[in-house]
């Protein structure tokens, strides 16, 4: 698959209600629905063109936020960080269970692993921003 198939969902997912309202039309059909440029010249009512033109416009606006504000890669950062937690917190897990059986250090695993987890609700972009 090639990169952008996978980047540029993951950009409009973070950015998109900073398009306008034809663009996120546009961009949802082709990258949502999967449909041709000439299946959304015609529900749009414009040119292939004018439709590759308006998604390609689109496509320009999700890589320019995220080279000016970066949340996507940042999100990224957030996630290889939340990842390394939880697989910490894991392998303390199995240490004490076989070994030392200490309840303050299951309390601590426990806050870490809550923690981890948390990482991803408060740094996950909202959706619906508009």
């Amino acid at each position: 698959m090639p990169k952008d198939l996978v980047v540029l969902p993951r950009l409009y997912d973070t950015y998109g209600a900073l398009l306008t309202e034809r663009q996120r039309e546009l961009f949802e059909l082709y990258y949502e629905q999967d449909l041709s440029l000439s299946e959304i010249s015609e529900i749009a009512g414009i040119t292939r063109q004018g439709a590759r033109d308006a998604i390609g416009h689109a496509e320009a606006a999700l890589r320019e936020f995220e080279e000016k504000l970066g949340l996507l890669q940042r999100t990224q950062e957030v996630e290889a960080v939340r990842e390394r937690l939880l697989k910490a917190a894991s392998e303390l897990d199995v240490i004490n269970r076989t070994g030392f059986k200490n309840p303050r250090a299951d309390r601590l695993i426990g806050e870490i692993s809550r923690a981890a987890s948390s990482l991803s609700d408060l740094w996950t972009p909202r959706k619906n921003v508009e």
